[in-house]
Protein backbone atom coordinates (compact mmCIF):
# COMPACT_ATOMS: atom_id res chain seq x y z
CA UNK A 1 0.00 0.00 0.00
CA UNK A 2 1.52 3.45 -0.83
CA UNK A 3 2.18 5.93 1.39
CA UNK A 4 -0.66 8.29 2.02
CA UNK A 5 -0.16 11.80 0.38
CA UNK A 6 -3.81 13.63 0.69
CA UNK A 7 -4.86 15.94 3.28
CA UNK A 8 -3.27 15.26 6.85
CA UNK A 9 -6.56 16.46 8.52
CA UNK A 10 -9.02 14.05 6.86
CA UNK A 11 -7.21 11.31 8.63
CA UNK A 12 -7.85 13.47 12.23
CA UNK A 13 -11.82 13.94 11.04
CA UNK A 14 -11.90 9.87 9.93
CA UNK A 15 -10.28 8.85 13.74
CA UNK A 16 -12.72 11.34 15.57
CA UNK A 17 -9.62 12.60 16.88
CA UNK A 18 -6.55 14.59 16.45
CA UNK A 19 -3.54 13.03 15.22
CA UNK A 20 -0.88 16.16 15.66
CA UNK A 21 0.21 15.28 11.83
CA UNK A 22 0.88 18.86 10.94
CA UNK A 23 3.06 20.06 14.09
CA UNK A 24 1.84 23.39 15.83
CA UNK A 25 -0.75 24.06 13.56
CA UNK A 26 -2.55 21.16 15.38
CA UNK A 27 -2.39 23.34 18.69
CA UNK A 28 -3.26 26.50 17.07
CA UNK A 29 -6.74 28.11 15.87
CA UNK A 30 -5.78 27.32 12.69
CA UNK A 31 -6.44 23.56 12.86
CA UNK A 32 -8.89 22.45 10.81
CA UNK A 33 -10.50 19.72 12.79
CA UNK A 34 -11.54 22.23 15.72
CA UNK A 35 -13.47 23.88 13.10
CA UNK A 36 -14.50 20.58 11.21
CA UNK A 37 -15.11 17.52 13.09
CA UNK A 38 -17.55 15.36 11.33
CA UNK A 39 -15.46 12.20 9.42
CA UNK A 40 -14.99 13.31 5.95
CA UNK A 41 -17.42 12.22 2.78
CA UNK A 42 -20.98 13.20 1.71
CA UNK A 43 -22.35 11.22 4.74
CA UNK A 44 -19.43 12.32 7.14
CA UNK A 45 -21.84 14.03 9.77
CA UNK A 46 -24.80 10.95 9.54
CA UNK A 47 -24.87 9.38 12.76
CA UNK A 48 -23.63 5.09 12.23
CA UNK A 49 -23.20 2.38 15.26
CA UNK A 50 -20.34 1.19 15.13
CA UNK A 51 -20.37 -2.37 15.92
CA UNK A 52 -16.83 -4.36 17.41
CA UNK A 53 -15.43 -5.21 13.98
CA UNK A 54 -15.38 -1.24 13.26
CA UNK A 55 -14.25 -0.08 16.59
CA UNK A 56 -11.18 -2.30 16.71
CA UNK A 57 -10.35 -1.48 13.05
CA UNK A 58 -10.69 2.45 13.60
CA UNK A 59 -8.33 1.80 16.89
CA UNK A 60 -6.04 0.16 14.35
CA UNK A 61 -6.04 2.54 11.66
CA UNK A 62 -5.81 5.92 14.63
CA UNK A 63 -2.60 4.01 15.70
CA UNK A 64 -1.04 3.68 12.78
CA UNK A 65 -1.80 6.70 11.28
CA UNK A 66 -0.55 8.71 14.36
CA UNK A 67 2.75 7.06 14.20
CA UNK A 68 3.13 6.97 10.35
CA UNK A 69 3.14 3.54 9.55
CA UNK A 70 2.16 1.77 6.34
CA UNK A 71 -0.15 -1.18 7.08
CA UNK A 72 2.69 -4.17 6.15
CA UNK A 73 4.85 -2.52 8.79
CA UNK A 74 2.50 -2.71 11.13
CA UNK A 75 1.28 -5.87 10.72
CA UNK A 76 5.00 -6.59 11.39
CA UNK A 77 5.10 -4.94 14.08
CA UNK A 78 2.23 -6.54 15.61
CA UNK A 79 3.83 -9.93 15.27
CA UNK A 80 6.84 -8.96 17.06
CA UNK A 81 4.91 -7.51 19.79
CA UNK A 82 3.30 -11.14 20.12
CA UNK A 83 6.68 -12.27 20.51
CA UNK A 84 8.09 -10.49 22.97
CA UNK A 85 7.74 -11.06 26.98
CA UNK A 86 4.84 -9.04 28.30
CA UNK A 87 1.17 -7.82 26.64
CA UNK A 88 0.63 -7.75 22.97
CA UNK A 89 -0.23 -4.38 22.58
CA UNK A 90 2.15 -2.62 24.91
CA UNK A 91 4.76 -4.04 23.76
CA UNK A 92 3.33 -2.63 20.11
CA UNK A 93 3.01 0.84 21.25
CA UNK A 94 6.48 0.59 22.72
CA UNK A 95 8.26 -1.28 19.00
CA UNK A 96 5.96 2.23 17.24
CA UNK A 97 7.92 5.05 20.12
CA UNK A 98 11.16 3.33 19.39
CA UNK A 99 11.20 4.05 15.80
CA UNK A 100 14.01 6.51 14.81
CA UNK A 101 11.36 9.17 12.81
CA UNK A 102 9.84 8.77 16.63
CA UNK A 103 12.49 9.62 18.77
CA UNK A 104 13.69 12.28 16.41
CA UNK A 105 10.25 13.72 17.06
CA UNK A 106 9.87 13.53 20.82
CA UNK A 107 13.29 14.82 21.04
CA UNK A 108 11.90 18.41 19.50
CA UNK A 109 13.97 18.56 16.21
CA UNK A 110 10.85 17.76 14.27
CA UNK A 111 7.45 19.45 14.46
CA UNK A 112 5.77 16.16 13.04
CA UNK A 113 7.04 12.50 12.49
CA UNK A 114 6.61 13.33 8.89
CA UNK A 115 9.32 16.28 9.22
CA UNK A 116 11.34 14.08 10.88
CA UNK A 117 11.05 11.12 8.28
CA UNK A 118 11.98 14.02 5.71
CA UNK A 119 14.94 14.69 7.42
CA UNK A 120 16.48 11.23 8.30
CA UNK A 121 15.44 10.43 4.69
CA UNK A 122 18.02 13.69 3.53
CA UNK A 123 20.59 12.35 5.49
CA UNK A 124 20.75 15.07 7.98
CA UNK A 125 21.53 12.52 11.32
CA UNK A 126 24.07 10.07 12.74
CA UNK A 127 23.19 6.78 14.77
CA UNK A 128 26.32 5.71 17.04
CA UNK A 129 28.28 8.27 15.16
CA UNK A 130 27.56 6.41 11.63
CA UNK A 131 24.99 8.03 8.82
CA UNK A 132 21.99 6.88 9.11
CA UNK A 133 18.74 7.18 5.96
CA UNK A 134 15.99 4.73 7.48
CA UNK A 135 13.56 6.26 9.46
CA UNK A 136 11.57 3.40 10.60
CA UNK A 137 15.07 1.57 12.23
CA UNK A 138 14.29 0.44 16.09
CA UNK A 139 16.51 2.12 18.39
CA UNK A 140 17.10 0.30 21.64
CA UNK A 141 18.84 1.94 24.82
CA UNK A 142 22.26 3.26 24.26
CA UNK A 143 22.07 4.08 20.95
CA UNK A 144 22.34 7.86 20.57
CA UNK A 145 21.08 9.89 17.51
CA UNK A 146 22.50 13.15 16.47
CA UNK A 147 22.29 16.20 13.81
CA UNK A 148 25.46 15.60 11.54
CA UNK A 149 28.14 17.83 11.50
CA UNK A 150 27.81 19.02 7.80
CA UNK A 151 24.33 19.70 8.17
CA UNK A 152 24.80 22.21 10.55
CA UNK A 153 25.33 25.04 8.57
CA UNK A 154 21.18 24.42 7.24
CA UNK A 155 19.26 27.29 8.17
CA UNK A 156 16.47 24.50 8.72
CA UNK A 157 18.47 22.61 10.55
CA UNK A 158 19.82 25.49 12.39
CA UNK A 159 16.48 26.77 13.64
CA UNK A 160 15.49 23.21 14.90
CA UNK A 161 18.67 22.73 17.01
CA UNK A 162 17.88 26.35 18.63
CA UNK A 163 14.78 25.15 19.65
CA UNK A 164 15.89 21.92 21.23
CA UNK A 165 15.54 22.01 24.84
CA UNK A 166 12.42 24.25 25.17
CA UNK A 167 10.04 21.53 24.61
CA UNK A 168 8.95 18.78 27.00
CA UNK A 169 10.65 15.20 26.62
CA UNK A 170 9.97 11.75 27.46
CA UNK A 171 11.97 10.57 30.00
CA UNK A 172 13.09 7.47 28.44
CA UNK A 173 15.25 10.30 26.32
CA UNK A 174 17.99 12.27 26.89
CA UNK A 175 18.54 15.59 25.04
CA UNK A 176 21.76 17.05 24.45
CA UNK A 177 20.53 20.71 23.30
CA UNK A 178 24.52 21.99 22.72
CA UNK A 179 25.85 18.55 20.97
CA UNK A 180 22.35 18.33 18.83
CA UNK A 181 22.01 14.96 19.78
CA UNK A 182 19.33 12.44 22.37
CA UNK A 183 19.89 8.84 23.84
CA UNK A 184 18.06 6.48 24.68
CA UNK A 185 18.40 5.87 28.10
CA UNK A 186 15.65 3.16 27.97
CA UNK A 187 12.92 1.48 26.51
CA UNK A 188 9.94 3.50 26.98
CA UNK A 189 6.87 2.19 29.52
CA UNK A 190 3.58 1.89 28.54
CA UNK A 191 2.70 5.00 31.26
CA UNK A 192 5.27 7.64 29.13
CA UNK A 193 2.67 7.21 26.20
CA UNK A 194 0.20 9.52 26.73
CA UNK A 195 -1.83 9.68 23.81
CA UNK A 196 -4.71 7.73 24.55
CA UNK A 197 -4.79 4.16 22.66
CA UNK A 198 -6.51 1.24 23.38
CA UNK A 199 -4.39 -1.20 22.36
CA UNK A 200 -6.31 -4.17 23.44
CA UNK A 201 -8.84 -3.30 20.45
CA UNK A 202 -5.87 -4.05 18.31
CA UNK A 203 -5.15 -7.30 19.81
CA UNK A 204 -8.33 -8.56 19.54
CA UNK A 205 -8.23 -6.67 15.59
CA UNK A 206 -5.31 -9.46 14.87
CA UNK A 207 -6.65 -12.57 17.09
CA UNK A 208 -9.67 -13.03 15.04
Amino acid sequence: MARYTGPSCKLCRREGCKLFLKGERCTSGKCAFDHRSTAPGQHGAARKKVGEYGMQLREKQKTRRYYGVLEGQFGRYFEMAEKKEGLTGENLLIILESRLDNVIYRMGMAASRKEARQLVLHGHFTLNGKKVTIPSLLLKAGDVVAVKESSRDSEKIKALIEGLGTQVVPKWLDVNASAASVKVLNMPARDDIDFPFTEQLIVELYSK
